[in-house]
């Protein structure tokens, strides 16, 4: 049985010792960085203690942005010197969740400042998923009553086909984790069951689901007027909580039935935006999405729809923008660049595409055919006795599977490329992942036995990169366009710049800076001693077509 040595007093230890044996123990510096974890919370978490020392307290949570609210919130009243407990779902290394009831104590310094925190937990993973397989079965949400997500789909299904006219409205509670710290596990289901009831008594007979711990639906053939008097219900109506009025604010999405959407999915997609648009603006309104939004959104339901025959059709193709290397005064790469023109719905570029391409599943298949044809462009030029290389986005979705790998060398071997001409682009959360996933480790180093090369991405503006620097095979990286946006006009970016430049040198890295759109930036990032620049200034994407080979 492996174990992690505990870096702190033999007091501590013994109280860790004494836990063991029923709690899952972990520490964390106070930087969040796990510095010790029982052989309780390997067991559960799926972590080895290899693996999870270093990692961030953060990366035990999933990485959406409600997770990585939650992980803020407890770390703000760690931060602040308070003991936090609570209920929370955390994620296993290979991306399940499980529940744990926490206890985290924090350690500060003589000068307020956080030094250390320990974590008591308790696996209750069984008991939420038997009272989540008891709602799902009969679609009712056991805290509040209402509907399940389940259920809820089922009934606007059967409002669809009835070709009933409805609002589908998506209503969460503004800063409801950071209101949950205040409060005891018995206020915090009491905050829920008396909102619950003022949805009940505001909305009447109308259907209303919980979807998730602070978000409901209401289906109602009430105007925007109505649905949007419901914030001013909450203000006349408070919530009283151990005899202290409690202020609620809300944030809602507001989209109708046949007029704004036709499907479930869409529905859904489409209020939920809504509210985030609300949120993003400061929250406390209930709003229907604007039509600009509603325009953008309709675009990306249409991209998703058409993709398939996209690809079935060889309507892509792809674009290369020129790499200028600073030495050799010449281009001596290009970044491969997926295309999508069609006739509806104009140019769609690979900001758009790959985005939903990952979420539809696709992705493998576009990854595919721009690794085809890009090998087949420099392998035009190798032939032809130039020494060009070529640079293929690589997506987290692709890495995952085994065949990943497989798939490259098999094109590598069709087209006749040579595999040092390539080299993968990938970004941080392909980084991350690949960090926590041996089998992805493993396929990027016999890609890179082979000679493939790695491109680290938006080098700079990530938390970890300098971390990646040390454990993957990345021969080069791309300082992040943001930067070079400010380069001018902001001495800070300069030095800061200046400053990844030194480093990626003094670790023999490549450096190159994307986004580089006129002369007195180019003229800037040679002085400062990049080895390497993309943008506009040094070229547009262009089809292959119109590159001439020398």
């Amino acid at each position: 049985m492996h174990t992690i040595p505990l870096p702190e007093t033999s007091k501590h230890q013994t109280l860790v010792d004494s836990l063991s044996k029923y709690q899952l123990v972990t520490h964390t510096d106070g930087d969040g960085l796990i510095t010790y974890a029982n052989q309780n919370y390997l067991t559960v978490s799926g972590w080895t203690p290899k693996r999870i020392l270093g990692k961030s307290f953060w990366q035990m949570f999933s990485d959406q942005p409600e997770s990585q609210e939650i992980a803020n919130s407890i770390w703000d009243c760690l931060l602040s010197g308070k003991t936090w407990a609570g209920k929370i779902e955390k994620m296993t290394r290979k991306g399940d969740s499980f529940f744990v009831n926490t206890l985290a104590v924090p350690t500060l310094s003589d000068f307020g400042e956080l030094q250390s925190v320990f974590f008591l937990e308790l696996d209750i993973t069984e008991d939420v998923r038997l009272q989540e397989r008891l709602g799902d079965i009969a679609f009712i949400d056991v805290e509040t009553g209402l509907m399940s997500r389940h259920k809820l789909e089922q009934v606007v299904n059967e409002s669809i086909a009835n070709a009933s006219h409805f609002s589908f409205v998506y209503l969460t509670i503004d800063h409801y984790f950071t209101m949950k710290e205040l409060q005891s596990q018995e206020s915090e289901t009491q905050l829920i069951q008396e909102f619950t009831n003022r949805l009940k008594r505001y909305f009447q007979d109308n259907p209303i689901a919980r979807i998730d711990t602070n978000s409901f639906v209401v289906l109602t053939a009430f105007g925007d007027w109505y649905i949007q008097g419901f914030y001013d219900f909450l203000k006349q109506q408070p919530i009283y909580l151990s005899h202290n009025a409690q202020t609620i604010s809300i944030s809602g999405g507001i989209v109708r039935f046949p007029e704004d959407q036709k499907t479930y999915s869409q529905l859904y997609k489409v209020a939920m935006t809504a509210a985030n648009d609300v949120i993003s603006q400061g929250g406390g309104r209930i709003a229907s999405l604007s039509a600009e939004s509603h325009k953008i959104l309709n675009r990306r339901l249409e991209i998703d729809r058409k993709m398939l025959t996209a690809l079935d059709r060889n309507s892509l193709h792809v674009a290369y923008q020129p790499q200028y290397d600073v030495a050799s005064e010449k281009i001596t790469c290009y970044e491969a660049l997926v295309r999508w023109e069609d006739e509806d719905l104009g140019v769609i570029s690979p900001d758009e595409l790959i985005p939903i391409a990952e979420e539809n599943g696709l992705i493998e298949e576009v990854g595919a055919y721009v690794a085809e044809e890009a090998m087949t462009f420099v392998t035009k030029w190798h032939r032809a006795g130039n020494e060009m290389n070529i640079s293929i986005n690589s997506s987290i979705r692709e890495s995952l599977n085994p065949q990943w790998k497989d798939r490259l060398i098999s094109i590598l071997n069709q087209t006749g490329c040579p595999a040092d001409k390539v080299q993968l682009e990938f970004t941080e959360k392909f980084a991350l992942k690949a960090e926590e996933e041996q089998s992805v480790l493993a396929q990027m180093s016999e890609l890179q036995n082979l000679g493939f090369q790695f491109t680290l991405d938006d080098f700079g503006s990530g938390y970890a990169s300098l971390r990646y620097l040390q454990h993957l095979p990345i021969s080069s990286v791309k300082i992040d366009r943001v930067f070079i946006d400010t380069l001018l006009s902001n001495p800070k970016t300069q030095k800061l710049i200046e400053g990844l430049i030194q480093l990626s040198k003094k670790i023999n890295l490549y450096t190159i800076a994307e986004g580089v759109s006129n002369e007195q930036q180019f003229e800037l990032l040679k002085e400062m001693g990049i080895d390497a620049m993309q943008g506009h200034f040094i070229g547009m994407p262009m089809p292959a077509e119109h590159i001439e080979i020398k």
